[in-house]
């Protein structure tokens, strides 16, 4: 008994779909794996474990990288993120007071000085700050702030909202939009 090639055409065509199927699985199952692998890399860099700040930043915030990257490792954040912070607050100088008397590298409002005027509703909002002197030194003023930020972040659950209440009162997301550009020009 002789078949007529058309009758194999169909078996043919079932057994190259079936075999798609399978292969398109196996590829599937290979880029589930990837994408694991890449979400378990993301996850690692996401601790923010570098040994040092991006080489773009300036030679000013550079002289802090040591101190930026053991605190930014203590409290979980990205160090180029307080990079940001420093360039914007003090442009690196740990002596620097604003306007508004917020002090050193990363700008912290002191419990004295200028700051000492301000009222909330429950009395002076910065009676459980540091002194401007204690803000003065380099680690405790990198220290403080990074652990400011920390725990904005993790009160917020995101960077940008932590900005924006770490940052200047009634600017919105301005400050924290500036940092952010900040760190995204600087990786």
């Amino acid at each position: 008994m002789n078949l007529h090639p058309k009758y194999f055409i169909f078996p043919a065509i079932l057994i190259s779909c079936l075999a798609l199927v399978f292969i398109s699985r196996s590829v599937n199952a290979g880029y589930a794996q990837a994408e694991q692998i890449a979400e378990i890399t993301v996850t690692t860099a996401d601790t923010n474990h570098t040994s040092s700040i991006s080489r773009v930043f300036p030679e000013e915030i550079q002289q802090w990288n040591s101190l930026i990257v053991t605190h930014a490792h203590e409290f979980n954040i990205d160090p180029n993120l307080i990079a940001a912070v420093v360039l914007q607050e003090s442009g690196g100088n740990p002596t620097a007071i604003s306007s508004s008397g917020a002090v050193g590298l990363m700008q912290v409002m002191p419990r004295d000085g200028i700051a000492a005027s301000f009222e909330c509703i429950n009395g002076p909002c910065f009676a459980n700050r540091p002194t401007r002197i204690e803000l003065t030194d380099p680690e405790f003023n990198i220290h403080y702030g990074v652990k400011m930020l920390s725990s904005l972040i993790s009160k917020t659950g995101s960077p940008r909202e932590a900005l924006k209440l770490y940052g200047p009162a009634d600017v919105g997301y301005y400050y924290a939009d500036i940092i952010l550009a900040i760190k995204a020009n600087h990786q």
